[in-house]
């Protein structure tokens, strides 16, 4: 399995972005102004915007590309049912509840094996999460001391509004597909609809 093995900090500053979108308190400092390059282009700015996303969510080009053409192919804006898309990845929608600090780490515990959708043991981090679907956490993972220090540590975290989900529970469900503000990030998805337009 490929996997995007860059120092997080250098790329947040390359894309300009803060690590805290990525569930990292880590700050980093800017640039000097008479460090600032030279005005991008156009595609210099398509191609920003969707390697920032890429790297945000943590899909390489490929799985990236499937995605927009699934979104391509959908009725309504595809900017915004591609960024939904990636909304409703298993490991992103782990990491919006809250049990795990970073897309990373929920990736990694759902490759273990650590979450159930409806009941059911599910271990692909790409797995596409429906409305009235329950994502929990399983029980033989919920008596573990990274989950009980999870939960405790991120219950103060407040979930997104189609998301609905108990301070200290183990489980949480989808009650709505992710509107566009949600996302909390910038980013111009249109930039990267007009790049693969091209």
């Amino acid at each position: 399995m490929a996997k995007n093995m860059q120092p997080i900090t250098k790329r947040c500053r390359t894309l300009g972005l803060s690590p805290a979108v990525l569930g990292y308190s880590k700050e980093y400092t800017k640039r000097n102004p008479k460090q600032a390059r030279r005005k991008q282009s156009e595609y210099g700015m398509q191609l920003n915007e969707k390697q920032k996303v890429k790297f945000i969510y943590g899909v390489l080009e490929k799985q990236f590309r499937a995605y927009y053409e699934k979104a391509e192919r959908k009725q309504g804006i595809t900017g915004e049912i591609l960024l939904q898309e990636l909304e409703r990845r298993l490991d992103n929608v782990a990491f919006r509840m809250g049990f795990a600090n970073t897309r990373r780490e929920a990736r990694q515990l759902v490759n273990h094996g650590h979450f159930t959708v409806n009941g059911k043991r599910v271990n692909i981090p790409s797995y596409q999460i429906k409305p009235g679907d329950v994502v929990a956490v399983c029980e033989k993972s919920r008596t573990t001391t990274k989950f009980k220090s999870l939960i405790e540590e991120q219950g103060k975290k407040v979930c997104p509004k189609w998301i609905d989900k108990a301070a200290d529970s183990f489980e949480g469900k989808i009650i709505a597909m992710p509107a566009r503000d949600d996302i909390d990030y910038e980013v111009a998805e249109h930039l990267i609809v007009e790049l693969y337009s091209k």
